[in-house]
């Protein structure tokens, strides 16, 4: 360039075009966007106006359903961030009137203890064991009944979970004492996946033996994983039967509700009682296989499918939420 064109050059503005684009306007009824980007599972959940999701799967529970009631009215997180929902399945008493009938009464009361909606969700599966002790918790019956459960757990998660959920709970209808801060409780450990121990009151000459409940939370050995490579594919291991001896270290025989409640473990199975789920963990595809998982199936499938997908599954052995007795027999965990 001449110095003459390089001083016409310098002399000259160059011109600049913005282009900007207009908004792109969708007026269809029928076209939805959901922004999942913002719901986030957060220690701070009571704050950030978290939602939670309370899932409880029910087959001939009439006679516990006011209790459940009682203790979920009782509940210290905002009622009106909580979203209720119920699958009814197989029954054989009066479940659903039962169901309805309680629902009726909290939702129409005109205080705060009214949640944000509920739903129930019917759905039969076919199954006809009996729901008496001896037949619910003999060895034959564990894997197709446990198959069953994690069956009705998933119809009811996928027809239950919207976008704006942040966590799930999962919470039985046959607790008979819990906090009523759990879920505050919960939450700020900001784990994926987290459950307390589960025991139950029996009083024997005036005393009680605190009962150990659910022995499906438990930390994997080497006896259990040999196990497990020795049995076919479809084989569903179920603790505390002498036909399979695992030597897993269940957190029911642990832990102190007297100690610190907030002290940590992490496991390799969960027990169904009560879990705490940040709800992303769901939508990443972690469920309840009613199918052998790893040799497990149900909430102990799930906890195994979570850890091979890289979440973090713990527990708190003396945080203490109480269930019915059920007259167990001994060596039927």
């Amino acid at each position: 360039m001449s110095s003459n064109e390089q001083s016409d050059w310098h002399g000259m503005q160059t011109p600049v075009l913005f282009n900007h684009h207009i908004p792109l306007e969708i007026n269809s009824t029928t076209i939805q966007h959901i922004d999942l980007n913002p719901i986030e599972s957060t220690p701070k959940a009571v704050a950030n106006g978290e939602r939670v999701l309370i899932l409880t799967p029910l087959r001939d529970a009439s006679e516990y359903i006011n209790k459940y009631f009682d203790l979920l009215s009782e509940l210290t997180y905002p009622h009106g961030l909580i979203d209720l929902a119920f699958l009814v399945g197989d029954s054989t008493d009066d479940t659903m009137a039962v169901l309805a009938a309680e629902l009726d009464r909290v939702q129409k009361r005109t205080d705060k203890i009214p949640f944000r909606s509920a739903k129930i969700i019917e759905k039969d599966f076919g199954v006809h064991h009996h729901q008496d002790v001896e037949d619910r918790h003999s060895f034959a019956a564990q894997g197709p009944r446990r198959k069953a459960i994690g069956k009705a757990r998933n119809y009811l998660l996928y027809s239950a979970l919207q976008p704006e959920h942040s966590w799930v709970y999962w919470r039985d209808v046959d607790i008979v004492d819990s906090p009523s801060a759990i879920l505050e409780d919960f939450i700020v450990h900001d784990r994926d996946i987290l459950v307390p121990n589960i025991w139950f009151h029996r009083y024997k000459d005036g005393v009680d033996i605190e009962g150990r409940f659910d022995y499906n939370s438990w930390q994997e050995s080497e006896t259990g994983l040999a196990l497990a490579a020795s049995l076919e594919k479809d084989v569903i291991l179920a603790e505390g039967y002498k036909e399979y001896i695992t030597g897993r270290t269940y957190m029911a025989k642990i832990g102190d509700w007297r100690e610190n409640k907030d002290e940590e473990i992490p496991l390799d199975g969960i027990g169904g009682v009560n879990i705490l789920v940040k709800a992303d963990v769901h939508r990443s595809g972690i469920n309840f296989p009613s199918y052998s998982f790893e040799n497990q199936a149900e909430t102990e499938g799930f906890a195994k499918m979570a850890k091979r997908a890289g979440y973090g599954v713990y527990g708190l052995p003396n945080y203490v939420v109480w269930h019915i007795d059920t007259d167990e027999k001994p060596g039927n965990a």
